[in-house]
């Protein structure tokens, strides 16, 4: 089944947030716009309905709401995937699977963690997946390693398994490990699953390996950078260099009261995001994670104003 299903591009691949009113209702309008930020800062393609979209926190209806809402205003510009399975049961997977599927959009993601229990070994999971693609024929696949509610990793033999049966075009591994990275860069090797990195740090040094791109926390704070990186490494390694080691330490503010920091950073460059969350308290973002918001998008500005970045990237010009 070797190249059955479009590939998707290389590049960078945003989790896209869910914007919320106050009264905890979904804001559309807002996501229009973020969409439309995330187009404008040249990302590749579109990952909805995921841990940063609050997916947990999200009925079935809005997780399909969703992902129809992001694939219509896309508009073809860049691919969209989408995941948002979290029943415990099987069927009940099965059943809000083909649910996303329904919406059209390009992959439909797989929680590595729904599929097995965390007692459970690799067999089950792979039992278990069969049945999904089973349930879902003609469907192009994806798979996601979310850390809640526990981080199942997988082998690369048992990603190899998935890349080989050809339905599997998207992954984003959040492993952290270059080793572990390698390894599964390999196995999939020849099949059209394509490996994105969910880590900034580690960013540069996988690309050199032959990861496809970034699906990370910080595409939501400064996209463009990791837009410049991912198309120009090659033509540019010295500056890319300089970038990613720039970049790389602020990889450890994503965790600070995400995702309301990258709720307040988005305000900050124009965009009518409400700070308003499902998974966190926004009276808990104090005047001070305000100001240390504001110096990190200071210090991205300085960054691309100082390397002489591109500051006008073309939508979907990875390769």
């Amino acid at each position: 089944m070797s190249g059955a299903y479009k590939a998707l591009p290389d590049g960078i691949w945003p989790v896209m947030l869910t914007p919320f009113h106050e009264d905890g209702a979904i804001d559309y309008p807002a996501l229009e716009q973020l969409i439309e930020w995330y187009l404008e800062k040249g990302a590749h393609g579109l990952f909805a309905v995921c841990l940063s979209s609050e997916m947990l926190a999200l009925t079935l209806e809005e997780r399909v709401q969703v992902a129809a809402f992001v694939r219509e205003k896309a508009a073809g510009r860049v691919p969209v995937v989408a995941s948002g399975h979290m029943a415990e049961d099987l069927e009940g997977q099965i059943e809000e699977l083909k649910a996303i599927a329904a919406t059209g959009v390009d992959a439909v993601v797989l929680v590595t963690n729904r599929l097995a229990a965390k007692e459970e070994d690799d067999e089950v999971w792979k039992a278990n997946l069969l049945r999904v693609m089973d349930a879902l024929p003609c469907v192009p696949l994806g798979l996601y390693e979310c850390p809640v509610p526990y981080h199942r990793l997988l082998s690369p033999e048992l990603l190899q398994f998935c890349a080989e049966t050809g339905r599997f075009v998207f992954m984003k591994e959040t492993s952290c490990s270059l080793a572990d990275m390698e390894a599964k860069i390999a196995a999939v090797a020849g099949t059209p699953l394509k490996l994105f990195n969910a880590n900034g740090t580690t960013l540069l040094a996988s690309l050199k390996q032959g990861m496809n791109g970034y699906s990370g926390i910080l595409t939501n704070f400064h996209l463009d950078l990791y837009v410049w990186l991912a198309e120009n490494w090659r033509k540019e390694p010295d500056k890319a260099e300089v970038l990613q080691n720039l970049l790389g330490p602020l990889h450890l503010f994503e965790g600070r009261l995400y995702p309301t920091n990258a709720k307040y950073l988005l305000q900050q460059e124009g965009l009518g995001l409400e700070l308003h969350s499902r998974v966190r308290d926004c009276r808990d973002f104090r005047p001070v994670n305000r100001l240390e918001t504001e110096q990190f998008l200071a210090i991205s500005r300085y960054i691309r104003e100082t390397l002489q970045l591109d500051a006008d990237p073309v939508v979907g010009s990875g390769s």
